[in-house]
């Protein structure tokens, strides 16, 4: 579970005022990212591009804002289209260090990590792994592929890239508006005037999101699927789930998004909350009774190897309106030679 520290910090990112005890920790990392980003630009550290369109997908703030399953919808679309598309992962949480193309069959998320193993399975698209994010994508574009999209990659700025997308989460907003540790923000809020593409995950205020971002910004929603069984297989609507209490387990970085998207279809969840990727064992998931346990997906990644009948698994995708998802595609197929393919989704 979560050490008090670190349920104070997340309090603290948003509640209305940083910290001031940390604020001067915090104008110390403004430094740092500032004189590493002049050194990208002039030159005097070297960014690396693989000769295919790069976009990279990410976030300004600590914390899950629904990344991931955005990088699973334009994998989806992309492929729709013909396009040969891969995705480029640090493979955090993982000991490989790469390049090394995640295999969903054998590998483990203890080897890649939980999000790159996730996303191999998801997607059916090649997903490599590296602490260099351009070595991961340099491979991929050797096994065939004319895309590369980067999972939270737009702080790695030795990998150029073509097309930035930042996921913002609407219901959290950009919390206190400070950077680390005082804040929950990466970078400062006006590294969105540079992305091509702003995100808003759910209907929220989007707390501290600069009107210009929020003008062009597009919404999306996270949908729930059906549960998959850990052990087996087996598939079941989440509706079978709401004629009494749950457990409800998410080591994310938004775990009561999961809880309330639960709540939302009539599940009663029972509510527990891990940090994220937690690395998780057999007696994390023992709550003395028999009932449902529903997981994120990336959660069940790491629960495989001691399932049993309770564990399930609950995938969420990325919704858009289709004016939306025509508007973000007509953006990247922009980057393909020609425009690319014309075959629609």
């Amino acid at each position: 579970m979560p050490d008090v520290a670190g349920q104070w910090l997340q309090r603290a990112w948003h509640a209305r005022r940083a910290p001031l005890l940390l604020r001067p920790l915090c104008w110390l990392y403004r430094g740092v990212i500032g004189l590493r980003a002049g050194l990208y630009r002039l030159g005097w550290l070297a960014a690396d591009h693989p000769g295919v369109p790069v976009v990279v997908v990410g976030n300004i703030t600590v914390g899950g804002t629904g990344k991931t399953p955005v990088v699973l919808w334009l994998a989806e679309r992309l492929k729709q289209r013909g396009v040969a598309v891969g995705i480029a992962s640090r493979g955090y949480g993982g000991s490989e260090r790469g390049p090394h193309l995640v295999d969903a069959s054998s590998d483990t998320a203890t080897q890649v990590g939980d999000e790159a193993l996730l996303l191999a399975r998801a997607s059916g698209v090649p997903v490599c792994v590296a602490r260099r994010r351009a070595r991961a994508a340099r491979e991929l574009v050797r096994k065939g592929c004319e895309v590369v999209l980067c999972d939270d990659g737009l702080q790695h700025l030795a990998l150029r890239r073509d097309l930035e997308v930042a996921v913002v989460d609407a219901r959290r907003g950009l919390g206190n508006g400070a950077l680390l540790p005082a804040g929950p923000l990466r970078e400062p809020v006006k590294r969105l005037a540079g992305v091509a593409l702003v995100l808003l995950n759910g209907e929220g205020p989007a707390r501290g999101l600069p009107d210009a971002a929020r003008a062009r910004a597009i919404r999306f929603q996270l949908e729930l699927g059906e549960a998959t069984a850990l052990a087996g297989g087996a598939r079941r609507p989440l509706g079978d789930f709401a004629a009494g209490p749950v457990h409800a387990v998410a080591g994310i970085g938004d775990p009561q998004r999961f809880f309330a998207a639960l709540a939302a279809v009539g599940i009663d969840p029972v509510e527990h909350a891990f940090p994220d990727h937690h690395a998780f064992v057999r007696r994390d998931l023992e709550f003395g009774d028999r009932r449902p346990v529903l997981m994120t997906q990336k959660d069940a990644v790491k629960c495989e190897a001691f399932a049993d009948p309770r564990l399930w698994s609950v995938p969420a995708e990325a919704v858009f309106a289709t004016v939306d998802a025509e508007r973000i595609m007509e953006r990247i197929t922009q980057l393909l030679p020609g425009g690319g393919p014309t075959k629609s989704a």
